[in-house]
C-alpha cells in the first residue's frame, strides 16, 4: 500500500513561533514513516513558505526551496519551486502544527478548505472562536458554562474597570504573551500597554481564585475521548513556561502534576466542563480546555488552545500520555479524524 501523504506545516508570523518549531520536531520524531510520508514546510517569521527535510532548531537558516499550497482543488498540493519549473506535489491530509495567530485562527485552516485538503484540528469557526478569549467566553457561558468576569478594554484605559487584582491580556495571543497581573492601580496602564503590543482588543479579567486545571479532548461531536486531569502548581506569579528561557528543564515558578490531585468529585465536574466546552465551540480533533477550580466547587473556564504545543514538555501530550496513548498513537488518531471529516 501506498503511504499517505502527510504536509506537517510549522513556524509562521506569530510569537509562537519557537513553540511551533519545537512542536513540529517532536511530530517528526514520533510520526509512523511506515504509514505516512511526511513533507515538512515551515513558515518563516516573515512569511515565507520553505520546504525542509525536517523540522529543527535554527532551520530558516539553511538554503530551502519556496513552496506554496495550490488553492485549486484540483492540484491538492504544494508548488514546489525548482529552478525555472514548478513541481507539483500532492497531499493527502495537512497536519497545522501552528499555534497563536495565522496557525489557531482560521487563517491556514481556510486555505486548506479552498485548496480540498483535509487537516488536522478545529474548522474556521471554532477557530476563530476559541483565539478570541471575549468570544470564546460569550459562546462558553451562552452554553452555561461559568466564565471569569471580564471586560474589553480600550488601550487608553487609565484605571482598572473593576476591583483588583485583575488580569490584563491580549485578547487573540496565545500562552502568556502580554499578560500582566495588576494588584495596585498604578501598574494598570502599563498592563495595558503590554497587552496592546501583541493586540489592539485587550481583556480585563477579575481574578479568579482557584486551582488551575486542564483537559485533553480528543474526538468530534459525542465521540469524545480524554486524558488525565493535570493541574498547575504554582510557587508564585502566573503560568507561563512557553516564554520561560528553558522550558524543557523545567518552569521556573510552577509545576504541572499529572494526574491532578483533585477530589473524584471534582475530576467528574471538571471534565463535564472540558468536554461541554469543546462540543458549545464546535471544536473537532483536539482541544486543551484550561479551567479553575474553585474551592467552592466550582468549575471555572480560563481559555481553550485548538492547537496545543505537542513539544516534549507540552501539557496535552502529556495528559494523554498518562491516559495509555502515546504521541505517536495520538499522530495516528489525529489523522484518521481529519481523513473521515474530510476538505
Amino acid at each position: 500500500m501506498s503511504k499517505l501523504r502527510v504536509l506537517i506545516l510549522f513556524g509562521g508570523c506569530s510569537d509562537e513561533h519557537d513553540v511551533s518549531v519545537k512542536s513540529a520536531m517532536n511530530v517528526a520524531k514520533n510520526i509512523d514513516t511506515e504509514k505516512y510520508e511526511p513533507f515538512y514546510v515551515g513558515i518563516t517569521r516573515d512569511g515565507a513558505w520553505k520546504l525542509c527535510e525536517r523540522p529543527c532548531l535554527g532551520w530558516e537558516e539553511q538554503r530551502l526551496r519556496a513552496v506554496a499550497l495550490s488553492p485549486d482543488k484540483h492540484t491538492r498540493g504544494l508548488l514546489i519551486a525548482d529552478r525555472r519549473q514548478c513541481i507539483i506535489q500532492n497531499i493527502d491530509v495537512a497536519f497545522p502544527v501552528m499555534h497563536g495567530r495565522y496557525g489557531e485562527d482560521g487563517a491556514v485552516q481556510g486555505l486548506f478548505e479552498l485548496a480540498g485538503i483535509p487537516y488536522v484540528g478545529c474548522g474556521i469557526a471554532s477557530s476563530a472562536i476559541c483565539l478570541d478569549k471575549a468570544l470564546t467566553y460569550a459562546v462558553a457561558s451562552e452554553a452555561g458554562v461559568a466564565v471569569p468576569e471580564h471586560v474589553i478594554c480600550g488601550a487608553e484605559s487609565p484605571t482598572a474597570p473593576m476591583d483588583l487584582p485583575v488580569f490584563v491580556k491580549p485578547a487573540r495571543s496565545g500562552s502568556s504573551f502580554g499578560v500582566s497581573k495588576v494588584e495596585q492601580d498604578g501598574d494598570f496602564r502599563k498592563a495595558v500597554e503590554a497587552a496592546a503590543a501583541f493586540d489592539e482588543k485587550v481583556l480585563v479579567e477579575r481574578e479568579v481564585r482557584g486551582s488551575e486545571v486542564g483537559c485533553a479532548v480528543l474526538g468530534t461531536g459525542s465521540d469524545l475521548v480524554v486524558g488525565e486531569l493535570d493541574q498547575i502548581v504554582l510557587s508564585h506569579g502566573f503560568f507561563r513556561i512557553h516564554q520561560e528561557s528553558d522550558p524543557e528543564s523545567g518552569s521556573e515558578n510552577s509545576e504541572i502534576r499529572v494526574p491532578a490531585e483533585i477530589a473524584p468529585e471534582d475530576h467528574d465536574r471538571v471534565i463535564e466542563v472540558a468536554t461541554s466546552t469543546f462540543r458549545a465551540l464546535g471544536c473537532q480533533g483536539l482541544a486543551r480546555v484550561d479551567m479553575f477550580l474553585c474551592d467552592d466547587g466550582r468549575v471555572v473556564l480560563n481559555e481553550v488552545n485548538t492547537m496545543p504545543g505537542l513539544t516534549s514538555y507540552s501539557r496535552y501530550p502529556r495528559m494523554m500520555e498518562a491516559a495509555g496513548v502515546s504521541l505517536a498513537n495520538l499522530i495516528d488518531c489525529l489523522i484518521n479524524l481529519a481523513l473521515k471529516r474530510g476538505a
